[in-house]
């Protein structure tokens, strides 16, 4: 963080706007800490052509709706959003009970960072289907659009095979697309697959062929054939977004997902980590509770008040002037913000 860099001073400090992110801010802003919520903006959220699987959201709804809403909702309670990539992540050399935050645009300070910085889809090679329109990447969100429709799995590892058998609870026409690539699974699953009604297709795809609606119609491959679906599954794996993680010394699995426990500290204290760059199902319901973990026990944390026996002992009796502990902005915000008693 360069000296003509602006910075921002806050409790809190998130990184990622997504649906995990965007909670943990929710809650921690909410419950009284000046919280910042710092996004570059895309990610795998604003890509849903529609929202699937979360009670209250209407499937009409697409990503970039249900993420605008949320962060007027965080606005409303006092959050501050950045647009902004942050670069850089480090303990304060000042105050090592503190994070320093660079960012390309300004520079950011927290006692507490949340890591929301999920994870990119590897994406196959063109020609392809448009994505959300015949090309998916979440099994759980999309397999019940193609109840009784023609789809494919494209891949050539485990998760393909895999993911080829689970589609047929939804359909009995499914074929397993390796574009020309040896297989890479054990010989095991090449017994189950040939215990199952799964066709595995070795020709690489030339073409696609989209409706006038933008769905994917069929697909073209290099042996001359035409083949109808409705649409499928890419399963390349995926690139988790790690490196802020790394560079805090967070300990990551094996796979690049963050380290976290069930409240979604990492393993240095301070840090946490929700959503997609932490292991379990990559889903918004999902997400929603893990952001809102996070953000109950940054706030646990946090906290003034209570004050336990050795801080009363330090500072004394708390005094009627230094309640309440939350932020004069904060409180200002909340009094206006409250809706009982409106006519």
């Amino acid at each position: 963080m360069s000296e003509s860099t602006d910075r921002h001073e806050y409790d809190v400090v998130v990184v990622g706007g997504g649906p995990a992110g965007m909670t943990a801010a929710l809650y921690t802003t909410r419950l009284g800490h000046r919280t910042a919520l710092v996004d570059r903006g895309g990610g795998r959220a604003a890509m849903m052509q529609d929202v699937h699987n979360v009670l209250g959201v209407r499937e009409e709804t697409s990503g970039g709706e249900y993420l605008d809403v949320g962060r007027d909702q965080l606005a409303d309670y006092g959050c501050e959003i950045h647009r902004d990539l942050i670069t850089s992540c480090t303990r304060d050399d000042a105050d090592d009970r503190s994070f320093r935050l660079s960012g390309d645009a300004a520079g950011y300070v927290g006692e507490a960072i949340v890591l929301a910085t999920g994870f990119t889809d590897v994406r196959p090679e063109p020609p392809l289907p448009r994505t959300g329109r015949g090309l998916h990447y979440c099994l759980h969100c999309d397999a019940y659009m193609f109840v009784d429709e023609s789809v494919y799995v494209m891949g050539h590892a485990e998760s393909a095979a895999h993911v080829a058998g689970i589609m047929l609870n939804f359909t009995d026409e499914v074929d397993l697309l390796t574009r020309g690539a040896e297989p890479e699974w054990s010989d095991e699953t090449a017994a189950v697959l040939e215990a199952h009604p799964i066709d595995v297709i070795e020709s690489d795809i030339t073409g696609v062929q989209n409706g006038d609606d933008g769905w994917l119609e069929a697909l073209e491959f290099e042996d001359g054939v035409v083949r109808e679906y409705r649409g499928g599954f890419a399963m390349y794996g995926a690139e988790y977004n790690n490196g802020l993680a790394r560079e805090l010394g967070c300990e990551l699995d094996a796979d690049g997902t963050i380290t976290v426990d069930d409240h979604g500290r990492t393993s240095v204290d301070g840090v946490y980590a929700v959503g997609d760059c932490t292991p379990g199902h990559n889903q918004v319901p999902v997400a929603l509770g893990q952001g809102a973990k996070a953000g109950i026990d940054v706030h646990f944390q946090l906290r003034d008040f209570p004050r336990d026996l050795e801080t009363i002992a330090e500072l004394g009796p708390v005094r009627s002037a230094e309640v309440p502990g939350i932020p004069d902005e904060l409180l200002e915000q909340a009094v206006d913000f409250h809706t009982y008693g409106r006519e």
